[in-house]
This record gives structure tokens, C-alpha cells and sequence, in this order.
């Protein structure tokens, strides 16, 4: 299972009609989360007149939730909303915060601008791709740790670091443990014994 989010968190600006609209888009990992961070931009900004919000939580997006804040009903929240899942995103919040410039803009032009402030944002945003994967650790003599480290890396295995105790502890992730299983066997004689530890996420370049 895998999905996209964002590395880091990235901003974005427009001007429509002199009101300004701030997109600030961070990762998360939980409603709680998402809404601590729509806590901490509503008390930055306590100058601006709306802090309109979305984010989506989960795996599989299942998550979503969106916010007006005193914008006319789906003028602001929704489309944040959609800009975020129309890039394909979870574990992300956006907040856009409006400072009104004197103009009203009505709902269409309400719509285009908090949709318009989130893909300012994600213009400048690095997207990583979060991956389920297998971790597993491998236990090998020392003497062995060097050759059989090269080798699976050599074969595309993802080495996240090793531990020299009594023996050297390869620590491994995987999408498909039963052909790690087999390579080790390998690349070991048959003497290698990897230890699975379960679900592990992690980012990779996406």
C-alpha cells in the first residue's frame, strides 16, 4: 500500500480584488493534529478576517474534513478540499487565511481564490510517496556484514542501517518479504535467518 503526501511544509499567495489569501500547507498525521496546526495559523494571523480549512487523514484518504469559517457554505472549505485529493494527497492540511480587501468576490470568485491559494502552495511543495513496507532484521557473523550489506543493496534492497552487537544486525524493509527471504538465503548459504517485525512506513521520492 502506498499514497502521496508532501515532504515539508510549503505556502502559497494570491491577491484577488485587494483580499489576500495565505495557503499553508502542512503534513499531519491525525484530526488532532490537523486541527492543533488550524489552531496555531488562527492565532497567528488574529488579524484576518477567515482561517478556511481541509485535510485528509489516512492510507487510503479516508479521512476528509473541511471548514467555511464564515465563508458562504462550500464557497471556501470545499474547495481547499478538492484541491488537496484533485493532487492526489493524505496526511496533508491546508489552511488558507483571507484578510478581506473591501471587495466581495462571490461564490464563484470564493471558489477560484481558496482553490487558486492551495495550488500556489503545492507549486512550491516536494512530494515524497509513503510506502507500507516489511521491516525485517538480519542477523549475520561480522566477518559477513560488509559482503552480504553490498549484495542486497547491489540487488535493490532498502538497508535503513546496521548494528554491531555480538553479531552485526542488518536492518531491512521490503514490499515482498518471502523474496527477501529467498535472496538472503542466497547470498548467505542458506544460513541466514531474517527476523520479520512487521508494517513499517516509510517515504521514498515520489
Amino acid at each position: 500500500m502506498s499514497y502521496r503526501t508532501i515532504a515539508a511544509q510549503c505556502t502559497g499567495e494570491i491577491e484577488i480584488s485587494r483580499s489576500r489569501f495565505l495557503a499553508d500547507i502542512r503534513r499531519v498525521d491525525s484530526e488532532e493534529a490537523a486541527r492543533a496546526v488550524v489552531a496555531e495559523i488562527r492565532g497567528t494571523h488574529r488579524d484576518a478576517r477567515h482561517h478556511c480549512s481541509a485535510f485528509v487523514i489516512g492510507p487510503r484518504a479516508q479521512l476528509q474534513r473541511s471548514n467555511d469559517d464564515g465563508e458562504p457554505s462550500g464557497t471556501a472549505g470545499a474547495p481547499i478540499l478538492a484541491a488537496l485529493t484533485g493532487a492526489g494527497l493524505s496526511d496533508v492540511v491546508a489552511v488558507v487565511t483571507r484578510w478581506f480587501g473591501g471587495t466581495l468576490l462571490g461564490t464563484g470568485g470564493l471558489t477560484r481564490a481558496y482553490g487558486g491559494a492551495v495550488d500556489a502552495a503545492l507549486e512550491a511543495a516536494r512530494f515524497v510517496i509513503r510506502e507500507e513496507r516489511e521491516a525485517m532484521d538480519l542477523p549475520v557473523p561480522h566477518a559477513d556484514a560488509g559482503r552480504v550489506e553490498a549484495e542486497l543493496r547491489a540487488r535493490g534492497v532498502d538497508v535503513t542501517g546496521t548494528d554491531y552487537t555480538e553479531v552485526a544486525t542488518l536492518h531491512l524493509t521490503t514490499t515482498d518479504p518471502d523474496a527477501l527471504d529467498a535472496l538472503i538465503a542466497e547470498l548467505t548459504g542458506g544460513t541466514g535467518d531474517a527476523i520479520r517485525n512487521g508494517p513499517h512506513w516509510r517515504d521514498i521520492d515520489g
